[in-house]
């Protein structure tokens, strides 16, 4: 089968791999129908994280089950399913708190799992899928084509956009500034708005972004960064700050610009994966601010969120604004990389 490679930074191909097979009675194999580019796959792929020789790559993906072990249950061949970007048993007691995110038995596509064995990548043909019963989520029958995109970003970007939005404590009737103009961070606008924002500030320079986070529900659109942006928002709310913030990016320069705009005793709900962040302790015990997020526990927010998607409550496929081929998943990164693409499906 076809599979994306990662080789080197900025070097993207694909190639042919083995067939995946059932290897334990707890594995599902998945026909993938639709994957995609993540802002987290180009952290490898720009050089920052250490790329050590070739490797799978993707981790978002919906599909059609071909095949089950013994032992699963939940789901069966012939359902289109949507996979959390990292798998997990969902009983352990990480999970049972709705931290799928750290299972004690889980991982992450594109590596080896706890015992050794390799797991796909999210952007080939076909995945074998660990853990198949406490990771996979299906639809009720398989969707109308044009709500794939949607389901899609149910993988990560719109479960990270909620994570956001939920570690931040957006509440009815508040002021909402979201850093980050990415997919994640336009999910989490959309979050917001979910979760009943009154106003919600989009930080975003760039007018595609800007129309798709109004489409979403942005009622303000900041253009500017650094004190510049801290000085919009405190105009925007009479010097109040934020009620909640959602940081969306990952660098030192978005965070602390989160934290800037946060009124005193608002949280900032973090999911961009932190290069280099420095935390003003001093300021955040001053103005009792706090931090809270990570990495998005997709898995918890699945079940709901698919329910909106499939009731036609939410469209967060709006995101992708760039579709291809797997054959030219290179132009699918480059794209996004050159910030000529918010995000990228590829289709096997």
């Amino acid at each position: 089968m076809k599979a994306t490679i990662l080789y080197a930074p900025g070097d993207v191909r694909v190639d042919e791999v083995p067939d995946p097979g059932i290897q334990r009675p707890s594995d599902a194999l998945v026909r993938v129908t639709a994957a995609c580019v993540c802002g987290s796959d180009l952290w490898p792929y720009r050089g920052v994280n250490e790329v050590h020789g070739p490797t799978r790559i993707g981790h978002e993906f919906v599909g059609i089950v071909e095949e089950v072990g013994a032992e699963v249950r939940s789901v069966r061949p012939g359902d289109f399913v949507v996979a959390p970007f990292m798998y997990s048993d969902n009983t352990c007691p990480h999970c049972l708190v709705g931290i799928q995110s750290r299972c004690s038995h889980g991982g992450f596509w594109g590596g080896p799992d706890r015992d050794g064995l390799m797991v796909d990548g999210g952007q080939g043909e076909c995945v074998r899928v660990p853990l198949a019963d406490g990771t996979l989520v299906a639809t009720r029958e398989v969707p109308d084509e044009s709500l794939v995109p949607s389901l899609l970003t149910l993988s990560d970007v719109m479960g990270t956009g909620w994570h956001a939005a939920v570690a931040a404590q957006v509440q009815e009737g508040d002021t909402v500034v979201v850093v980050g103009d990415g997919a994640v961070g336009l999910c989490g606008v959309l979050a917001a708005v979910q979760l009943g924002a009154e106003r919600v500030v989009a930080m975003s320079r760039h007018a595609p972004r800007q129309k798709i986070a109004r489409t979403f529900g942005a009622t303000h659109v900041v253009e500017v960064r650094g004190e510049e942006a801290v000085a919009a928002v405190a105009d925007l709310t009479d010097g109040v700050g934020a009620d909640a913030v959602l940081e969306c990016v990952g660098t030192n320069d978005s965070m602390q610009t989160a934290i800037a705009v946060a009124r005193p005793g608002a949280t900032v709900g973090y999911v961009g994966v932190p290069h280099g962040i420095e935390y003003p302790v001093r300021d955040l015990f001053a103005r009792n601010v706090g931090i809270a997020g990570g990495i998005a526990p997709a898995r918890q927010y699945l079940p709901r969120l698919r329910d909106e998607v499939l009731a036609g409550a939410i469209e967060p496929g709006l995101v992708f604004d760039l579709e291809l081929p797997l054959d030219e998943v290179g132009e699918a990164y480059a794209a996004m990389d050159e910030r000529r693409a918010v995000k990228s499906l590829v289709r096997p």
